[in-house]
């Protein structure tokens, strides 16, 4: 859909929106008409260097070929099915998962949100049905992230922020730690805790790679205790931080682990993948979703995880992600820079980044900032040193002009 077509012009549409749709944040004034590899163009042609990637989506590149031929050929065959009968797709999208990250079922969702609530259903009623009644505690780390829907958004340790603000009680049954911080987990654990939830990479939480340390040392505590280790790799995961799966740069694996984002390539599909000892707690009856692994999400997620891992997507992240973090250091008041791959941020001494986010937008180049202090980029793994010059060169400039304000 085009505004010419409609009559409209780009500030119509801005204007429309404004009026119609839920305020819930800044939002960039571009109205986007067209994307393509690293580039997002608007209605007035104006193009954009692209370095967030729809939030981690787009890792293959915006309307990568095969995902959009992927799309267009199932989309004309079956949009929908339901559970109840089988579907190619969906098959052979939940073979290539278990068969690349080495785990035994899927379950398909929509979103990332709605992956980390199938885990959390898991752990508890793997839990109870184990152990007993009690058995549904879970250990989370403060400052993570694992969604907006409210067991997702319980079991994010950011209690006073936005995120759970005003909202009324969260589910019980959560417990924060401090993140890389091993004794403080195990202290944070009880006789009923089942279970400890990490992201691998603290993505929303200001861009914090785990320690190996950290991680295997929760291994290692969870198999001492008979409690499940459970990772979410909405943004980490699919070659997001320079391995196939984040877990895989850390040598830990875990029982169950949630994807998203970039595993669509665009289209909103999001799964949980679980080992087989846990993964049978959900029998028939305790979990589903109208859309669980629609046909054209899932089409568009085969071809999508092939492209990512038939071009070995995940080497080029962690080359560009390391050169392109050496070329961050070197601008004016940062404090420190941070990432795994092409997940990566940097923290502001004393220069607002929301501000600098807003200059670099109308300098041409997209990034995200997750709180006032830190500018977070995760770009398509396509990007080249010369994208990533170009990000460093208009990073400079905004930092600079916000600084000098």
């Amino acid at each position: 859909m085009k505004a010419q077509d409609f009559g409209y012009t780009k500030q119509d549409i801005i204007d429309m929106a404004d009026k119609y749709m839920l305020n819930i944040g800044y939002r960039f004034p571009i109205v986007v008409e067209e994307t393509k590899d690293t580039v997002v163009r608007d209605v007035n042609g104006e193009e954009y260097l692209d370095f967030y990637a729809g939030i981690a989506v787009n890792s293959a590149g915006n309307c990568n070929e095969k995902v959009v031929a992927a799309v267009q050929e199932q989309v004309a065959q079956a949009m929908h099915t339901s559970l109840y009968p089988y579907s190619v797709p969906q098959t052979l999208l939940a073979k290539l998962i278990c068969e690349t990250i080495g785990m035994d079922r899927v379950f398909f969702q929509n979103s990332g949100t709605e992956a980390n609530e199938a885990m959390i259903k898991m752990a508890r009623k793997y839990g109870i049905t184990k152990y007993g009644p009690n058995r549904y505690h879970i250990v989370t780390a403060k400052k993570g992230f694992h969604g907006r829907t409210y067991g997702a958004m319980s079991a994010t340790g950011q209690p006073d922020t936005g995120i759970q603000m005003d909202l009324g009680p969260m589910l019980s049954g959560f417990t924060y730690a401090d993140y890389n911080d091993l004794e403080s987990f195990k202290a944070a654990c009880t006789e009923d805790t089942i279970a400890i939830m990490i992201e691998p990479v603290q993505g929303e939480g200001g861009v914090y790679p785990a320690t190996k340390e950290f991680l295997q040392g929760l291994r290692a505590f969870c198999d001492e205790k008979g409690m499940l280790l459970l990772f979410d790799e909405v943004q980490t995961g699919w070659c997001r931080c320079g391995d196939t799966m984040a877990f895989m740069h850390y040598g830990v694996m875990p029982d169950a682990v949630t994807m998203a984002k970039a595993m669509g390539g665009g289209m909103p599909i999001g799964a949980l993948a679980a080992q087989e000892h846990c993964a049978q707690a959900l029998n028939p009856g305790s979990h589903g979703s109208t859309y669980s692994g629609n046909p054209v999400c899932c089409a568009a997620s085969y071809a999508q995880i092939t492209e990512l891992l038939d071009r070995n997507l995940a080497q080029n992240a962690k080359e560009m992600g390391a050169y392109f973090m050496e070329q961050l250091k070197t601008l004016p008041d940062v404090k420190e820079v941070r990432g795994l791959g092409l997940l990566v941020g940097f923290e502001l001494n004393d220069v607002d980044a929301v501000q600098v986010k807003i200059k670099a937008m109308e300098k041409k180049l997209l990034v995200t900032a997750t709180s006032n202090r830190i500018i977070r980029m995760v770009p398509p793994l396509i990007i080249t040193k010369e994208d990533c010059d170009k990000a460093v060169a208009v990073l400079k400039e905004a930092i600079e002009e916000v600084a000098n304000a």
